[in-house]
């Protein structure tokens, strides 16, 4: 957070220049906003993350060398003061929960008007959570959903079976226990399971515990 009265000090990350450049110019003329960097991808990010020391990274999501969910991740991790807020085309529910579970405390697509980009940015380095409209909506649906909805939206290159088995496993059964509840084979459960560690890069259960965990499934 900002010391009162000083501008908040953000760090611009987006893949095309035009977008980025107008940006920053815009920016740059709000007392409130100090744009102190620009990035070109996110790898840059992260370095010029843990360089600068922003209030406040604007992160595009579609980018080459290191897409901004991970540079969020990473950068978060490292500086978990620096607000992260995505700003992108990208409007997919996958995309979208990927990035909250990266760390990012905004969500706004690019069609956002220029008056809410900034609210969400002074917003955000006093460490208020800000969506887009329609982003908010959907939100508030995931949160609404059944188990299983949330469970698909949380890890989507998992089959369905696969999210299903992962529940059972972050809920603490083991494979005879998830084989008697889906009655499935023993045999059909290891297989998926050990699907499930491969698509996680998962070494063992209690990891993927860890990991179904984090992204809200079991007790």
């Amino acid at each position: 957070m900002p010391p009162p009265d000083e501008p908040v000090r953000v760090l611009l990350v987006d893949d095309h220049p035009v977008y980025r450049d107008g940006l920053a110019m815009l920016l740059d003329s709000v007392p409130a906003i100090d744009v102190i960097g620009t990035a070109e991808d996110g790898a840059a990010a992260v370095a010029l993350a843990a360089d600068l020391q922003p209030d406040v990274i604007v992160m595009d999501i579609l980018m080459p060398i290191l897409d901004g969910v991970e540079a969020t991740r990473q950068i978060t991790a490292q500086s978990p003061h620096i607000a992260v807020i995505a700003l992108t085309m990208a409007d997919g529910d996958a995309t979208l929960f990927a990035a909250m579970r990266a760390g990012a405390i905004g969500y706004l697509l690019k069609g956002a008007r220029q008056d809410q980009i900034i609210r969400a940015i002074v917003a955000a380095a006093h460490g208020e959570a800000i969506f887009g409209p329609t982003i908010a909506r959907r939100v508030t649906e995931f949160f609404a959903a059944a188990p299983a909805a949330i469970t698909s939206l949380a890890f989507p290159h998992l089959t369905p079976r696969e999210n299903e088995v992962l529940r059972l496993i972050a809920d603490g059964l083991n494979n005879n226990q998830i084989a008697d509840r889906l009655q499935l084979s023993p045999k059909t459960v290891r297989n998926t399971v050990s699907n499930i560690f491969a698509k996680l890069h998962v070494v063992d259960r209690a990891e993927a515990i860890l990991r179904a965990r984090e992204g809200g499934l079991g007790r």
